[in-house]
């Protein structure tokens, strides 16, 4: 098994890729995912960009790691970004997000709303962070690391043994990756591609697409290693306030992830940390980070069709047609607000007057036990 640690051969630096090289010449059984993305590329107008982050291997096969934007290109612009993936077991995160993007380029040519939009903001997409194992059938990447547990940093007060990451080797579940190495060539891909895009924008809304915990569908904010406030509460309340009085009858649960379990080398909290620093460094210049995870309540399916207990895909992934229709209409209104809120973030972020008042709120409604 060949690496995929960011070493020379298995990553690329970010390119632009031309429709001629966007659909491989071979189906790939293993990976429909992948071939549907690559289609509705080398069908897609110019008005998508495309970049390849990095090609990662496994074996003999080669996959490459795409990030995608529509959009106003310019980096004071506020971003929206829609990632999937990342775990290769949870394929209906990547579906989800194909589903959405195929409905963008199908508005894009009508849709004077969508191209109003789209003059303001940006949309960068990156469906498939985990191709290699996606292509397995694993929540691991090709080297047996869980890229969300991957990141440098440890858990101020780490969950259960295991699933809150290890680093005892690969053969266990949650395996972090050994200590001191660099992270793996996904892991880097993105967190270099969300500081690129994020670097000048006053705001970045993120949604990171999962499945597998629960009955309920969640929306999770960081912390996933501290039970501390996020930095920005007083904002994600706004948001999450503005959701729910523009849509009074949705079914999702709003909480930091650490409600339900405590991780060291998330991700997400990493880039929040960073994006913190840069703020220290540029204090005259205010941004906005609010990194999202839709975490798909994917139990409620195994309780409704009790053989998929008996199937590892069908622990995180619909196998009933019906059903995963379902799934792909449901989330419409929330990408919907998502592309609004981003859109319109002057109009809902809370000014100074405000903020101290969404703060208290906040913790009253998420951190009251803990206060």
């Amino acid at each position: 098994m060949k690496s995929s640690h960011a070493t020379p051969g298995t990553t690329a630096s970010p390119e632009t890729c031309p429709a001629a090289r966007r659909h491989s010449p071979q189906p790939r059984p293993d990976l429909p995912e992948l071939d549907r993305l690559e289609r509705l590329l080398a069908q897609a107008s110019g008005e998508l960009r495309v970049q390849v982050l990095a090609n990662v291997t496994d074996g003999a096969s080669e996959y490459p790691l795409y990030a995608l934007q529509l959009g106003n290109p310019d980096p004071a612009a506020a971003v929206l970004l829609l990632s999937g993936g990342i775990h290769g077991v949870e394929r209906i995160g990547t579906q989800l997000l194909l589903t959405q993007l195929e409905a963008l380029m199908a508005r894009l040519p009508w849709d004077q709303g969508l191209q109003e939009d789209l003059r303001h903001i940006r949309i960068v997409i990156c469906p498939l962070l985990n191709p290699a194992g996606m292509a397995r059938g694993s929540r691991a990447n090709a080297n047996g690391i869980d890229l969300m547990r991957n990141a440098p940093q440890n858990a101020d007060d780490p969950g259960v043994w295991l699933l809150s990451g290890h680093r005892i080797g690969a053969w266990l579940p949650w395996y972090r990756g050994a200590p001191g190495l660099p992270m793996q060539a996904e892991s880097a891909a993105l967190c270099e591609l969300v500081n690129r895009e994020i670097a000048g924008a006053p705001l970045c809304l993120s949604l990171d697409c999962h499945s597998g915990f629960g009955m309920r569908d969640r929306l999770w904010f960081p912390y996933a290693g501290s039970t501390r406030p996020l930095e920005q509460l007083a904002d994600v309340h706004a948001l999450v306030k503005l959701y729910e009085e523009a849509n009074p009858h949705h079914r999702y649960l709003f909480e930091p992830q650490c409600h339900q379990y405590r991780t060291h080398g998330d991700l997400w909290d990493h880039l929040y940390q960073q994006h913190l620093l840069r703020q220290q460094a540029c204090p005259g210049r205010p941004a906005v980070f609010l990194p999202l995870t839709l975490e798909l309540g994917s139990w409620l399916w195994v309780r409704k069709n009790l053989r998929q207990i008996i199937s590892f895909r069908g622990l995180f992934n619909p196998l009933v047609p019906h059903r995963h229709r379902r799934i792909m209409r449901h989330h419409n209104s929330l990408f919907d607000f998502m592309i609004r809120a981003t859109r319109s973030w002057q109009s809902w972020l809370p000014g100074e007057a405000d903020r101290n008042t969404e703060q208290q709120q906040a913790l009253q409604r998420w951190y009251r036990n803990s206060q």
